[in-house]
């Protein structure tokens, strides 16, 4: 077998190539890092500036601080069990729904597909969504994080694309063999099609895990909001305890002497919960790649 040997120019493609794609790689990886280090540094002399790498002046105050606060475990525990609960029921119903739209047979296939792609363009707006909420009971409740997630069009879209690229003769042959559709569905259907279920496991997981959207607007009780939202109003929190330590103190440098002493500063604060809320997301993250490119790609060309 000849190989072709690399010309000067294959070269020089190589290393513009490698060099671009190691500079994304670092600029997206770096403030991560940053963020990382900052969170195990002394608050105060963050400060100072000049940290990169390593921290200077390694301490737990942070991480001692945030979990200090009485909401951080309630919120943690709703956003787990909510991510947990509406991953599982959106994909199993999402693949329900792209598998019935994907069958040739179904009366008044394209006025459904259409009515549901034309309410996926133009929503009702929020107060809509508000009235809606408070007439189904669901309002300042914990299913207000979970019923609202259940449903996405966009995402049914891209399986029954996939569902599509399965020959139409397999679950013929099955039906011929006297399976009905839920036995096609659980038993052929699915494990056929672990990509693009992973795929859209993990939008479903990360989108529920990232929003501070609902918590905000639909939950009123402080222990039903998940931690996208607390982190939000601790921010806010964080930044307006900073002006007013300014303000009162009258110049930064009494400002900062304020901060020292309480022994942590708005800004360590803040990148501690950023690190503890983007964690959990990395974690799962490595475990689902390896199905992210081909559930994607199948999922989203139609042949």
């Amino acid at each position: 077998m000849s190989t072709r040997k690399a010309t000067m120019s294959d070269k020089i493609y190589m290393v513009i190539n490698y060099s671009l794609l190691t500079l994304l790689a670092v600029t997206t990886v770096y403030p991560f890092i940053y963020f990382l280090v900052l969170s195990f540094n002394d608050g105060y002399d963050a400060m100072r500036g000049g940290i990169y790498l390593f921290p200077r002046e390694f301490t737990l105050e942070n991480y001692q601080k945030a979990f200090q606060h009485p909401l951080i475990l309630s919120s943690f525990l709703v956003s787990v069990s909510r991510t947990i609960v509406v991953t599982i029921l959106a994909v199993l119903l999402t693949a329900m729904m792209a598998y019935a739209l994907s069958r040739k047979g179904l009366p008044g296939r394209k006025y459904i597909v259409f009515f549901f792609f034309f309410t996926m363009l133009f929503s009702g707006g929020l107060i809509p969504t508000y009235v809606l909420y408070r007439q189904l009971g669901i309002f300042n409740t914990y299913w207000v994080l979970v019923v609202p997630s259940l449903y996405s069009f966009f995402n049914a879209i891209i399986i029954k694309t996939y569902f599509d690229t399965i020959p139409e003769s397999l679950p013929e042959s099955a039906r011929i063999d006297g399976a009905s559709d839920p036995v096609i569905f659980f038993k052929i259907m699915l494990p056929l099609s672990v990509p693009v279920l992973a795929t859209i496991a993990l939008f479903v997981s990360v989108g529920c895990w990232n929003d501070w959207f609902t918590g905000e607007f639909f939950i009123h009780e402080q222990k039903l909001r998940p931690a996208a939202t607390l982190l939000r109003y601790l921010l806010a929190e964080a930044s307006f305890e900073e002006s007013t330590t300014a303000f009162e103190t009258s110049t930064v440098q009494h400002a900062r002497e304020a901060m020292r002493i309480r022994g942590v500063t708005p800004e360590s604060l803040r990148v501690t919960f950023t690190i503890l809320i983007v964690t959990p997301v990395l974690c799962v993250y490595p475990f689902l790649q390896k199905y992210f490119v081909k559930g994607v790609m199948i999922g989203s060309l139609k042949e």
